[in-house]
């Protein structure tokens, strides 16, 4: 079950200082420090405890596990881990990530706070390299099929390492048998290395572009052309070689020519860094947008284009691009899609989802595009595909103009939390299209005279006059008889009966004398709802089931005057649909009432304390409706 986040839409992009506590004492790294020092006793961690639950969470520990002591950002915020220095080991060996030097412990240990992050060392099995660059950079990442590399592939290389980018690559494997195979090269598939550094070199009058690359290992280096030990490296002067730094030792880091690097290496992974990573003074700096939101199964969860029933519900984001790019006639900017948590909840089975995105020009509304829109309009852009990676980006050049931004998954009703980050060359403005409340609800009509009254009307004031007697005010189990009684006449609607906290949320909405109780002339007026309302079931009950699915409650809701939030729709949903994402009519007609009665009584508090207006209305209804 994702986590609703109360206040989505944009926000600014923060910065390290930024970071938020997690540590559940509620204290911050410094102060969690003060208070061991003031203590005189070495800091243990009880939220990431020193057994097996931090380290697994599918199986046992095959070797007894020693831990010793030695003598982060995620979802685009910052956080601060803290972590005590205790180190799982074996025969006085680290276990997992360690350094050539044994008296060195500064990776483990920040492997340790990236597990605690995740929940567990297990968690941190598999996935690719460009997770941990943006995780510890708070970057946005791009990737780059060698092969199908664009013709300045160097110069975007040498661009991005000049501009301090993390750049790391990789050979692919075709079956889990070749996992860290090592080709007759020496390198090894399936390994994430790191770019270094990127040059040319004098070599027998001819320039030539080189590459440098590290193995993480520390050993285990390319064996061909220029190599640390190459024959190449002969007819360059001891000068050009010292420029390089190039030494024939066996540390895991080696130049090779760049076309070679093309050859034998599959991707490439550039993380770029944002505006607060960048050292003052820089000449290219990005503009960042952040976007928070959830998928939620029966509301916002509708699954890619090819599922256009319910693709139309997916979140929406409007961006605007003001600016063309310096000398250009377009506007670049970089997408880049974040599905949260998905290894921290590997533990309860959840694995990562497909996603991407799709981009379409925005028609002019600044409300929720419906259905009808995408069945008769293609995207304008969209990611290059959708795969089950943690995060999906692409760089795009469309011209100024405001378009929408439609984040998904592949399948409908997958949920999870997702951060959506626009990078721009120039200033664009979002907008979260779904983040607005808007009430719009007609003046209730003056009551009719008895002289005046309907056919129907009358019909109605004799039942009430049998039930009520001569008071004729009815309390909610009266009521409740009056309107099954009338509503089972009809042929064109199927439902059981209405509920007594149905009609209990009617005289609550209707009764104006405050005794619990409801008159007949207060009836005939929520008579004349409750035709709209049953005749807008009946619209979005296509199969006449007797139900409407909770996809369509979006655009019921705004018929009936209604324009929700995603947040509050999503919670709706959840509080009255059902397991196969249905509302009945007795659920939907709850849910009617108890909007309008909200929300008049926010416009009835509104007008009488000024103040009150800055109360949120999103979350004024959410208590109200106690959702």
């Amino acid at each position: 079950m994702p986590y609703l986040h109360p206040a989505p839409g944009p926000q600014e992009h923060p910065t390290p200082k930024d970071a938020r506590i997690t540590h559940s004492s509620g204290q911050s790294f410094e102060q969690l420090r003060q208070e061991s020092l003031q203590k005189g006793t070495l800091f243990e961690d009880a939220d990431f405890p020193a057994n097996s639950s931090s380290l697994f969470y599918s199986e046992r520990p095959q070797i007894p596990f020693v831990w010793k002591r030695p003598g982060f950002w995620q979802h685009s915020e910052w956080l601060d881990v803290v972590i005590d220095d205790r180190l799982p080991t074996f025969r006085d060996r680290l276990i997992f990530l360690h350094s050539a030097d044994h008296n060195e412990f500064w990776s483990a240990l920040l492997e340790k706070a990236y597990a605690k992050l995740n929940g567990s060392y297990e968690a941190l099995k598999g996935g690719n390299a460009i997770e941990a660059m943006e995780d510890f950079t708070g970057g946005v990442a791009e990737t780059f099929e060698t092969k199908e590399a664009p013709e300045n592939f160097y110069e975007i290389l040498e661009k991005a390492l000049k501009r301090s980018s993390l750049v790391g690559c990789s050979i692919d494997i075709r079956n889990a048998a070749e996992s860290e195979a090592r080709t007759p090269f020496g390198l090894i598939k399936g390994h994430a290395y790191t770019v270094t550094g990127i040059d040319q070199v004098n070599c027998r009058g001819q320039k030539i572009e080189l590459i440098r690359v590290r193995n993480p290992w520390g050993h285990v280096e390319w064996n061909g052309s220029w190599s640390d030990s190459s024959s190449e490296w002969h007819s360059v002067s001891p000068a050009e070689q010292r420029r390089l730094c190039h030494t024939a030792l066996d540390d895991g880091e080696f130049w090779m020519a760049f076309r070679d690097f093309k050859a034998h290496f599959d991707k490439v992974e550039i993380c770029n860094l944002t505006p607060d990573a960048l050292e003052e003074g820089a000449l290219h700096k990005w503009e960042v947008m952040v976007h928070q939101g959830s998928w939620v199964r029966g509301s916002t969860a509708g699954g890619c284009r090819n599922f256009l029933d319910t693709f139309w519900t997916n979140p929406q984001i409007k961006l605007s691009l003001t600016e063309t790019d310096e000398g250009q006639e377009d506007c670049t900017f970089l997408v880049a899609l974040m599905q949260k948590d998905r290894r921290k909840l590997k533990r309860f089975g959840a694995n990562v989802l497909t996603i991407g995105y799709a981009i379409y020009k925005c028609p002019g509304k600044d409300e929720h595009l419906s259905k009808d829109f995408f069945r008769y309009h293609a995207s304008q852009a969209r990611s290059k595909t959708f795969i089950n990676l943690r995060e999906v980006s692409d760089r795009f050049k469309l011209p100024p103009g405001e378009y929408i931004l439609i984040p998904s998954t592949f399948e409908p009703h997958q949920e999870a939390d997702f951060c959506l980050r626009i990078f721009s060359e120039k200033k664009a403005i979002t907008q979260d299209v779904d983040g607005n409340v808007d009430i719009e609800l007609p003046e209730p009509p003056k009551p009719t005279l008895s002289g005046q009254e309907t056919e129907e009307e009358q019909q109605f004031r004799a039942l009430f006059e049998q039930v009520a007697g001569e008071d004729m005010e009815v309390t909610a189990e009266k009521l409740e008889y009056v309107l099954n009684a009338v509503l089972q006449k009809r042929k064109d609607i199927k439902f059981k009966k209405l509920s007594l906290i149905s009609c209990k949320n009617i005289i609550s909405l209707m009764d104006t004398s405050g005794n619990g109780m409801l008159e007949f002339s207060a009836f005939k007026v929520f008579w004349n709802k409750l035709k709209k309302w049953t005749n807008l079931f009946l619209q979005f009950d296509a199969d006449k089931s007797g139900t409407m699915s909770s996809y369509e409650l979006r655009t019921a809701l705004r018929a009936a005057g209604f324009q929700l939030s995603s947040h509050l729709l999503q919670l709706i949903v959840l509080r009255y649909a059902d397991e196969e994402l249905q509302l009945g009519f007795d659920d939907f007609l709850n849910c009617m009432v108890r909007l309008e009665n909200a929300s008049r009584v926010f416009q009835a508090l509104s007008t009488k304390n000024k103040e009150f207006i800055h109360l949120n209305i999103n979350e004024f209804i959410i208590l109200t409706m106690n959702i």
